[in-house]
């Protein structure tokens, strides 16, 4: 029987919303493993599905009282994440937005003391957001510095016209972290119900088997975290790259609902951005490779 391909409709046409995520990372004593926050099942855009911490850039992120408290100038900032037309002031704003994120979603603070007064004091920094302070003005108040450096940019992911599972869409910056060993992570029993330390594989195969819930991105992301054997040997490999943009296309084939990647045939960008399958295929409420689960690691 001939294969027929048709292209998705595009249901969404809004600009995509800056936004950071943080993959955080720990090693562990089965090897390297990341942490996941499941999300309120009653949030509108993914709810239930397991996700890195992250949110979207708010104005606040880009203020001058937030990225006076950088350890690393805006320009470098820039530099680090190599895109065309991004200007340092949008920069600094996401790497803010990416330490917020952090302390708001699971409690740890990427920060480091400045001055004598200084309290690196995560468990006070998160209840004085709840308190209702800005996050530079908790900063600037506990005497620390934003740790930037501890931050590696990652991957670029935009959502598609035709999304897997969202309902708005984002232009999101993932940047990996090495988890403060002193603080321990927890989810916010709001927005988050759930939190999990696990092995990148280990998460995949729990998504196969329908234990939880995965989206697109953080497929792909726990896939190309999965050859990582170490926080170090990620990390590494995230400082020796540019972060590579990566804007699925989707399409079905013969009915069969596929999302695809750069470098696949039907993708209109030819050269690779990651490793691993250039495409997913629906498979129920699952989306895997159409060579199989184990084609995520190859």
């Amino acid at each position: 029987m001939p294969t027929t391909m048709q292209a998705a409709p595009h249901t969404l046409t809004e600009t995509p919303r800056d936004a950071a995520t943080v993959i955080v990372l720990r090693d562990s004593s089965e090897g390297l493993q990341t942490l996941l926050l499941r999300r309120h099942a009653k949030m509108a855009n993914m709810g239930g599905v397991y996700v890195f911490p992250g949110g979207k850039l708010e104005r606040s992120d880009s203020d001058a009282s937030a990225t006076a408290l950088l350890d690393q100038p805006p320009a470098q900032l820039q530099a680090q994440l190599g895109e065309a037309g991004l200007d340092a002031a949008m920069a600094a704003g996401l790497h803010i937005a990416a330490l917020r994120e952090a302390l708001e979603e699971c409690g740890l603070l990427l920060a480091e003391p400045h001055g004598r007064e200084a309290r690196l004091d995560a468990e006070r920094a998160r209840a004085m957001l709840d308190e209702g302070q800005g996050f530079a003005q908790v900063v600037a108040q506990l005497g620390l510095r934003l740790a930037t450096r501890q931050l590696a940019p990652w991957s670029r992911w935009i959502t598609p016209m035709a999304p897997a599972l969202a309902t708005r869409r984002f232009d999101t910056r993932f940047f990996v972290a090495q988890a403060p060993q002193a603080q321990q992570a927890r989810h916010d029993d709001h927005e988050t119900t759930d939190s999990l330390w696990i092995a990148p594989r280990q998460a995949l195969q729990r998504y196969r088997d329908g234990a939880i819930e995965l989206a697109p991105p953080q497929i792909m992301s726990l896939a190309q975290l999965a050859r990582h054997a170490s926080v170090a040997s990620a990390m590494a490999a995230a400082r020796a790259q540019r972060p590579p943009t990566i804007l699925p296309e989707s399409f079905e084939e013969n009915g069969v609902r596929v999302i695809c990647y750069p470098g696949d045939p039907m993708h209109p960008v030819h050269q690779r951005a990651m490793d691993g399958p250039t495409r997913l295929a629906q498979q129920g409420r699952r989306f895997l490779p159409p060579q199989g689960f184990d084609a995520l690691f190859l």
